[in-house]
């Protein structure tokens, strides 16, 4: 199965959301599940378009494919803080946590090595979630 880049941003309210080989395919939601729910519906009726146009388009689309989310710096840490604090996630990552708010606001834009220390993070943070069972 083949992967489809979507490319979410945050821009201080909603978050925004391209297919960076289909341009003009755009959407925008108040969270990543309603961009997912955009984007399921908006691909099949933009590719229609193009075909009836007699357009070229990525041949991607016209096999089994999948989409790849991937998040700017401050559309993952706004879309996950209701599920972790920015403390947590100072602990799991060793970045401060003042800087943390700069990068979830876009004040500050963290390094190439700060984002991978944050993606690393929550990594870290799932694969030892993952390893917990409960006794029945």
């Amino acid at each position: 199965m083949e992967k489809v880049i979507v490319e979410v941003s945050y821009t201080g309210k909603n978050y925004s959301a391209h297919i960076p080989i289909l341009p003009g395919c755009v959407t925008t939601g108040s969270s990543l599940v309603e961009i997912r729910k955009h984007i399921e519906e908006i691909v099949p009726f933009h590719i229609e378009g193009i075909r009836e146009d007699k357009d070229q388009y990525p041949a991607v689309f016209d096999g089994n494919y999948e989409y790849i989310y991937k998040l700017s710096t401050e559309a993952l840490l706004n879309e996950f803080s209701s599920i972790f604090t920015k403390s947590t996630l100072s602990r799991v990552t060793g970045i401060n946590e003042r800087q943390l708010w700069h990068y979830a606001s876009g004040v500050r834009h963290p390094r190439q090595i700060q984002r991978k220390r944050i993606v690393n993070g929550l990594h870290k943070l799932g694969k030892e979630l993952l390893s917990v069972d409960m006794i029945e």
